[in-house]
C-alpha cells in the first residue's frame, strides 16, 4: 500500500468514527400511548382467544363424558340408600315421606316466589344465565351478598339429580357437565316442567322431598292451600332445610320467608303491601304439632339397626355429605345377622334375665383386623324412638376394671419390659400424693403377686402401684393412642376410664391384632349419582410392640380360663378367647341408701380373632328410685357376651395368637409366665425353673391351636354351663379368688375427687351419675 493510500485509509476511518459516534448520539425512538394501548389491548385479545379456545376444548372434553340426560333421573327420588356389608338394603331415606305435583296443579303463586328467590332470570336465559355468573363472580371479588349466585334453577336440579352436593365435589369438570346438562334440559323440556322437576325433588327438611310433602308435613295442607306467607316459606326452605326449619328455628324461618316476600316485591309479582301483611304472620302460624309426626312411617324401620344408622349418617355428614340431599348409594359394614343377634338378646328374656325394662344395655362389635364396625346396640326398651339416644358412643360411663390392661399393665409392658411374673404388692397403700387409702372390695390384701395374677383376679393395688411405677404421662399417651383422647389423668383412672363401648372396642381389638390401632368405620363404600364411588377404609396404625399386645392377650385369657379369672362364667373349654370384667361401685361421699354391693356399672370387654366386643349395662339415672345392679345383675354382660360369641362364632376357625419371637415362657410353680428376649426378672433369680423357651406358637387353653367352630355349644346350653359355673362357686364369691366376687372389685368409692368434664380429662366419672339428675 502507498502512503497516499495509507493516508486515505486514516482518513475514512474517522470520517466511519464519527458517523457512528453522531447516530448513537441521537435520542431512540419513543412508543406512543397509542401504540402501546393498541399492542396491550392485542396481546389481550390474544390471550383470551387462546383462553377461550382453550376453555372451549376443555368443557366440550368434560362435556362429552357427562352422564345422559333422562326423564327417569330428572324426576325419580333423590333419596339415600344404606346397604349392609352383604349389599342387601337396610333403608331409604325419605322415600316413604314423598308425594309428586303435576306440572297443571302447581300453584302459579309457588312459581313466582321459588323464581324470584332463586333465579329470577328463569324463564329469560337457556339453563346457564351469563349475567348470573358475571354477577356472582364481581360479588366474590368486591365482597358484596346476593341472595341469588351464580347456578341458575337448571342447574341446581341438575345438581341434585346427577351430583353430590359434597363441596370437595364441586370441581371444574362437574361445573361444566352440570351446565352443559343443564343447557340440554332446558332444550328438551319446558320451563314449567323443569319447575316441577325441581319442585318434588328438592329436600325439605324433616327427612321429607318435595314441596307437596312439605306442605302437608308442615301445614297439613295442599300447596294450592297455602297463604302467602306459608308459601314464601317453603319456597326458601331448599337453600338451607335445616337452618329454615319452622319448628326450631322460628328466628331464621321468619327472615328467610321475609327475604322471599321482599324478592316478589322486588319481581312486581307481589305488591309491598301484600308482603307487608304476609310478614305480620308468625311462621308458627298454622304448623301441625310435631307430635303429630312421632308415628310417621319413618319409625316403620328395622329398630334393631337404629344406632348402627344414626352413626352412618352422622358419618356422612363428617365426610362431606348429606345424606337427605343428595342421591347416595352407601354400603356399611354392617353384619346384619350379629345386628339382629343383639336386638333380640336386648329386648328380649329368652338369652339372659333382665331385672327390669329401664335397665339398659350397650354393645359395639369390631372387627379386629380392619376396625371395621359390625354391629352396635344403643340400648333396649326405646319403644318408637328414631335415631335416639346411642348408648354404645354417647354416653361416657366409668370402665372399671377394664381400664387396667389399658392404663396400668399395657404401658408397664410396653414401657418398662415387665415380665407377667413382675412382682407387685396387695398391701396397704394410699393414692400418690393423697392421703386417701385404696383397697379392694373385700378389704382385704393378698401380699406379693405377680401382675399376671393381679390382672385375673383384678386386684387394684396392684394396678395402681404399676401405674405409679409407669408414670401418668407415659399412661395417658399409651391409652390416647388407642382412640381416646384425654388431656389429662389421675391415678384413679388406672381402675376405672369415662369411656364407650365402641372405644374400648376399638382399644382391645389393638391387643387381639398384635398392636394396631384401626380408627372404627362404618361405611364401606359411597356412591353417588352419577355412578362415581369412594371406598373409605380404616388405615391402621402400630401403637404398640406385637410383643405387649401378645402378653397382654395371654393375661386376658387367663381371666377367662382359669377358675380363679374375674371372667370365668365366659369360659368355653377349647375356645380361644381373652377378656376382662369391670365393675364401677357407687361412691361413699354420696347418700344412696343402696346396698353396700350396689354398683352403678358393669363391663365386659373381649375378643376372639374375628371380633372385639365391649358390653356395658346399667341405668341411664343411676341414683334415681332403686336403680343400681345388685351381684347377680352385675353379672349379665358375662352371660350376654357368652351367649353371643358361641352364636356369632359358628363357623368360624378357632385359632390361638401367635407368640412373637422376642417372648419366651418361663414355668414357675406351676404355671407359664411370660418374658420378654434380653430381659431377666429380679424376683425369679432364687427360683427353681423349668425354661420353657420355644419360639413356635404357645398353646394357652388347650393343646390343639386350630379348629372348628362349627359344632360351639349352642345358645341354650352356653346358658346351661355359665349357670352351672355360677352354682359351683357360689360358697366362694366371698373370696377375692372367687370369679364372681372378682368381678366387682374395680372403681370403688376411695377414689380422689375428679374433674367433671369427660373431654378434658379421663378422671371423670360419667355424665349420668349426678345425683341430681
Amino acid at each position: 500500500m502507498t502512503k497516499q493510500d495509507q493516508q486515505y485509509s486514516r482518513v475514512a476511518r474517522r470520517q466511519q468514527a464519527a458517523h457512528k459516534q453522531k447516530h448513537s448520539q441521537q435520542p431512540k425512538k419513543k412508543w406512543s400511548f397509542k401504540k402501546i394501548a393498541v399492542t396491550v389491548a392485542l396481546s389481550l385479545v390474544a390471550l383470551i382467544f387462546v383462553g377461550f379456545i382453550g376453555g372451549s376444548l376443555l368443557f366440550f372434553a368434560y362435556a362429552k363424558s357427562a352422564p345422559a340426560l333422562t326423564t327417569s333421573k330428572l324426576t325419580s327420588d333423590s333419596s339415600t340408600t344404606i346397604y349392609d356389608a352383604k349389599g342387601h338394603k337396610i333403608l331409604t331415606l325419605g322415600t316413604e315421606k314423598r308425594q309428586a305435583i303435576k306440572e297443571q296443579k302447581v300453584p302459579q303463586q309457588l312459581k313466582d316466589a321459588i323464581v324470584s328467590i332463586e333465579d329470577k332470570r328463569f324463564y329469560k336465559h337457556h339453563g346457564v344465565d351469563p349475567y348470573r355468573i358475571m354477577s356472582a363472580a364481581v360479588n366474590d371479588v368486591t365482597g358484596s351478598s346476593s341472595l341469588q349466585g351464580g347456578s341458575t334453577l337448571d342447574q341446581q336440579l341438575i345438581k341434585l339429580a346427577y351430583f353430590s352436593t359434597k363441596k370437595s365435589d364441586q370441581t371444574l369438570k362437574r361445573k361444566a357437565q352440570e351446565a352443559w346438562l343443564a343447557i340440554k334440559m332446558d332444550k328438551q323440556y319446558s320451563k314449567d316442567q323443569i319447575l316441577t322437576f325441581y319442585i318434588n325433588k328438592v329436600f325439605m327438611g324433616n327427612g321429607i322431598y318435595g314441596m307437596q310433602t312439605a306442605a302437608e308435613y308442615y301445614y297439613g295442607k295442599h300447596l294450592s292451600e297455602l297463604s302467602l306467607a306459608q308459601t314464601a316459606l317453603i319456597a326458601g326452605i331448599p337453600n338451607a332445610p335445616s337452618s329454615y326449619n319452622p319448628y326450631s328455628n322460628v328466628q331464621l324461618a321468619t327472615q328467610r320467608r321475609n327475604e322471599v316476600l321482599n324478592a316478589m316485591v322486588a319481581n312486581k309479582k307481589i305488591s309491598a303491601a301484600q308482603a307487608a301483611q304476609a310478614k305480620a304472620v308468625s311462621v308458627t302460624d298454622g304448623l301441625v304439632s310435631q307430635d303429630a309426626h312421632t308415628n310417621s312411617s319413618q319409625t316403620k324401620q328395622a329398630k334393631w339397626s337404629d344406632a348402627y344408622l344414626k352413626q352412618v349418617i352422622k358419618d356422612l355428614y363428617d365426610k362431606g355429605y348429606d345424606p337427605y340431599a343428595s342421591s347416595l348409594k352407601v354400603y356399611t359394614n354392617l353384619n346384619m345377622d350379629i345386628q339382629k343377634r343383639l336386638y333380640d338378646m336386648a329386648n328380649t328374656n329368652e338369652y339372659v334375665y333382665y331385672p327390669d325394662n329401664k335397665v339398659q344395655i350397650a354393645a359395639t362389635i369390631i372387627n379386629p383386623n380392619n376396625g371395621k364396625v359390625l354391629a352396635m346396640l344403643g340400648g333396649r326398651k326405646n319403644g318408637d324412638v328414631t335415631y335416639g339416644l346411642n348408648r354404645a358412643v354417647q354416653t361416657s360411663r366409668t370402665n372399671g376394671s377394664t381400664a387396667k390392661p389399658l392404663m396400668d399393665f399395657g404401658p408397664a409392658i410396653e414401657y418398662l419390659s415387665w415380665a407377667t411374673y413382675h412382682q407387685l404388692e396387695d398391701t396397704e397403700y394410699n393414692y400418690p400424693g393423697t392421703s386417701i387409702a385404696l383397697h379392694d372390695f373385700d378389704k382385704a390384701y393378698k401380699g406379693t403377686m405377680t401382675m399376671q395374677d393381679a390382672l385375673m383376679q383384678s386386684r387394684n393395688i396392684p394396678a395402681i402401684r404399676a401405674l405409679a411405677t409407669v408414670g401418668l404421662t407415659r399412661a395417658r399417651n399409651f391409652v390416647n393412642k388407642l382412640g381416646f383422647n384425654y388431656k389429662s389423668v389421675e391415678y384413679s383412672n388406672g381402675i376405672g376410664m369415662p369411656s364407650s363401648t365402641l372405644q374400648n372396642a376399638a382399644a382391645y381389638a389393638a391387643f387381639d391384632n398384635g398392636g394396631t390401632y384401626y380408627e372404627p368405620s362404618y361405611i364401606n363404600k359411597v356412591t353417588i349419582a352419577d355412578g362415581e364411588s369412594k371406598t373409605y377404609e380404616s388405615s391402621g396404625k402400630q401403637v404398640m410392640q406385637a410383643s405387649t399386645a401378645y402378653m397382654i392377650t395371654y393375661m386376658l385369657q387367663q381371666v377367662i380360663t382359669n377358675p380363679s379369672g374375674t371372667g370365668y362364667r365366659a369360659n368355653i373349654p377349647g375356645f380361644y378367647q381373652a377378656g376382662k370384667t369391670g365393675t364401677n361401685a357407687y361412691p361413699d361421699d354420696i347418700e344412696t341408701n343402696f346396698p353396700d354391693n350396689a354398683t352403678m356399672d358393669s363391663w365386659f370387654n373381649a375378643y376372639t380373632k374375628h371380633y372385639s366386643v365391649s358390653i356395658w349395662m346399667g341405668y341411664d339415672h343411676p341414683y334415681r328410685d332403686a336403680n343400681y345392679l345388685d351381684t347377680t345383675t352385675a353379672r349379665i354382660p358375662i352371660a350376654f357376651y357368652k351367649s353371643l360369641i358361641a352364636n356369632i362364632s359358628q363357623g368360624k376357625s378357632n385359632t390361638n395368637w401367635k407368640r412373637p419371637s422376642n417372648v419366651y415362657t418361663k414355668t414357675l410353680d406351676g404355671q407359664k409366665y411370660l418374658y420378654l428376649a434380653g430381659t431377666s426378672d429380679p424376683y425369679t433369680s432364687q427360683k427353681k425353673h423349668s425354661n420353657s423357651s420355644t419360639h413356635s406358637s404357645n398353646s394357652v387353653a388347650s393343646s390343639q391351636d386350630t379348629s372348628s367352630i362349627s359344632s360351639l355349644t349352642t345358645t341354650s346350653s352356653v346358658l346351661s354351663s355359665s349357670s352351672s359355673s355360677s352354682s359351683s362357686q357360689s360358697t366362694a364369691e366371698s373370696s377375692s379368688s372367687s370369679a364372681a366376687s372378682a368381678n366387682t372389685n374395680s372403681s370403688q368409692s376411695q377414689t380422689p375427687s375428679q374433674p367433671s368434664n369427660p373431654t378434658s380429662s379421663a378422671a371423670t366419672t360419667t355424665t349420668t351419675t349426678n345425683p341430681n339428675q
